[in-house]
């Protein structure tokens, strides 16, 4: 996933994919030589949209802050008074399917949907124009196809009461509606945008997609059978992804065209599956995280608990190396979210590196390891999803995440003590004890904040989705009784980036929810669990099997959305030849994590770099050993169960 990159908004879209932004530049009409008349069209249409965008970020934001409230008074109910609010789960379950849509409309309009443009930046203007109508003409076609099947999906929610709110659960599934009909009209704002002047790019586009689209049908008519998953999903779908087209409508218009043209599904299934690989109450904890962590950056903790670290051992040769390791391991603790933590440890870390002559080649090379390396380190975003489509639980999964972790950063700093020791790099003074320990009292409640988070959800104060807002009340309660200091200009705005990065996250869980699904309709799932199965070479074969299947699938689809589909099909055989759920998770979280960050089509390298500020081509000069000794580490854990489930209870 990808994640898709909560505190990077900011930064400057990274080289082979985009990340969210700031900017709606996509919604700008741009300057070209049509008459008046035309100009006024595409003008008002533009305003729509932004306005549409603008909407969705303020009541978003405002969603973000009440499901917060619901979920902190229902924590504080149940914990301090023994008052369970029984009614505050599905409150903020109506308002996260919202909140979902929202945040997917701010990311459109931002251009914040995770997407590969590797192929887009490699070829002229002319075929890129092409390739970008292309894209967004597919996206209006995919979810004009929805928002007509869902009108029955909707239907059916009108007669669905829910026991606990006694309202109809149409409330919640109309946020399905309303948020496809305003996604598809920012859609078709950007193809009226991009389309001025450039009539003929449109008409190719157009035309490319008709032929493309008889062709299929045809091939499917004269094949048939299985083979019909290799059009659609591989042949289809890898297409839709590589001329840039968002993953999520990628997989998307896959699944809806397969079902259509070679079922009798009725295809309402589909938003349905949207819906619930989405909804999950679970899944909230996803933007709680992204909110902690953006006010952890913003109230200065990040960077004053790396300050204390390079007290420590910033003095050694590759300190400032082993600081960043250290600093992605406790921030990784904290938001969840990769971007994230970058965002968070980069401003810090990089302008004093470079000062002492580190090569930005190792620089990009150690924050994109890192990230990679954290994978499992509490709360992560990715253990909750793998947690919810596979059933493992997720308080096994936090308890189980911090040693993998620990043996992969140990080798990594191995990595960087030699890359130091050849780089012949300056040394600083060492830190008298006053400095050190004036930094330590200023970290102190940066260093607390993880503590405060595994505690309450391993003694079971609170719920992984409630635990992010204990945490979002510490952060608020310590800006303003210690540091004295809280900007709320700017939270509201972390509120709004929060909202934006959720909802790029979450359709792309519901959009392969439903290529899942659909998977498993046609027995594929089946069929590759009795092919592996039957592979020669028990445990180890497998174990082999899955961690070149994640690293290859991590890189090719991103973290998240490679977990949803295959973790479903691969956690039972698991199962099956005795292989502890937990450990198996380890081994399929750090191997799709060594995927995401691998070059070239690892998107979460590309993130690492656009934070950086560093030309991708400069990284690929050091990353590999960190990744090699990063495989080295999975095959490590895969090995050793104990890593995994040594302090799990019995």
């Amino acid at each position: 996933m990808q994640d898709n990159a909560s505190a990077a908004i900011a930064t400057k879209p990274p080289e082979g994919v985009t990340a969210p932004g700031r900017a709606s530049g996509t919604l700008s009409p741009p300057a070209g030589n049509a008459g008046p008349d035309a100009h006024r069209i595409v003008s008002f249409v533009a305003r729509v949209a932004r306005g549409i965008a603008v909407a969705a970020e303020h009541v978003a934001a405002v969603i973000v802050l009440v499901v917060t409230a619901i979920l902190l008074a229902g924590v504080t109910s149940r914990y301090l008074f023994n008052l369970p609010l029984r009614w505050s789960d599905e409150v903020a379950s109506f308002l996260f399917v919202w909140l979902t849509m929202l945040g997917s409309i701010i990311a459109l309009a931002r251009d914040g949907h995770l997407r590969l443009t590797a192929i887009e930046r490699r070829v002229g203007k002319r075929a890129r124009i092409v390739l970008g109508l292309i894209s967004r003409l597919l996206v209006v076609s995919m979810l004009g196809w929805l928002l007509f099947v869902s009108i029955e999906h909707l239907e059916d929610a009108l007669y669905s009461i829910n026991p606990m709110l006694h309202i109809s659960d149409a409330w919640r599934s109309g946020a399905m509606n309303v948020g496809l009909f305003l996604l598809a009209l920012v859609a078709f704002a950007q193809i009226v945008v991009g389309a001025r002047g450039h009539l003929r790019e449109l008409l190719i586009a157009g035309g490319c997609i008709a032929l493309t689209a008889a062709f299929l049908y045809g091939l499917s008519i004269a094949t048939g059978g299985r083979y019909d998953l290799v059009l659609f999903f591989l042949l289809l779908g890898s297409a839709c992804v590589l001329i840039g087209m968002p993953i999520a409508f990628a997989f998307g218009l896959a699944a809806i065209a397969f079902l259509h043209w070679t079922t009798s599904i009725p295809l309402s299934i589909v938003v349905g599956r949207f819906e619930a690989g989405m909804s999950h109450l679970i899944l909230l904890s996803v933007p709680m995280f992204i909110v902690l962590g953006l006010m952890f950056e913003m109230a200065g903790m990040a960077r004053s608990m790396i300050s204390f670290l390079a007290s420590l051992v910033g003095h050694l040769r590759g300190g400032l190396s082993y600081v960043m390791l250290a600093a992605m391991y406790l921030v990784s603790g904290i938001s969840g979210a990769k971007a994230a933590d970058m965002a968070a440890i980069a401003p810090a870390m990089v302008p004093e590196m470079r000062r002492r002559g580190v090569p930005d080649s190792e620089l990009v090379s150690l924050l994109a390891g890192s990230s990679a390396m954290s994978e499992t380190i509490p709360p992560s975003l990715v253990l909750i999803t793998i947690g919810v489509v596979t059933g493992v639980s997720i308080g096994a999964l936090f308890t189980g995440g911090l040693l993998p972790a620990l043996v992969l950063a140990l080798l990594m700093c191995a990595v960087a003590r030699y890359n130091a020791g050849r780089d012949n790099l300056s040394m600083p003074a060492r830190a008298t004890w006053k400095a050190t320990s004036q930094a330590f009292f200023a970290a102190i409640p940066g260093l607390i904040l993880p503590i405060v988070i595994r505690t309450a959800v391993v003694e079971g104060v609170a719920t992984a989705t409630e635990v992010a807002t204990i945490g979002v009340l510490y952060i608020f309660l310590a800006a303003i009784i210690v540091y004295r200091r809280f900007d709320f200009v700017r939270f509201y705005g972390v509120l709004k980036e929060a909202a934006a990065l959720s909802g790029a996250i979450m359709i792309i869980l519901g959009a392969a929810n439903a290529v899942s699904w659909a998977l498993t309709q046609t027995g594929f799932s089946q069929d590759l669990a009795q092919s592996i199965t039957a592979m020669p070479g028990g445990v180890p074969g497998f174990m082999a099997m899955s961690i070149l299947l994640f690293i290859v699938f991590g890189s090719l689809l991103e973290g998240i959305p490679a977990l949803v589909i295959f973790g479903p099909l691969l956690f039972p055989i698991a199962r099956a030849l005795g292989i502890h759920e937990v450990q198996y998770a380890m081994v399929a979280v750090l191997a799709m994590g060594v995927g995401l960050y691998m070059p070239p089509f690892g998107v979460g390298y590309y993130t690492a770099c656009a934070i950086s500020r560093i030309d991708p081509s400069e990284g690929m000069l050091r990353i590999w050993p960190y990744l090699g000794v990063l495989i080295f580490g999975v095959a490590i854990v895969a090995a050793v169960p104990w890593i995994s489930t040594g302090f799990l209870a019995r």
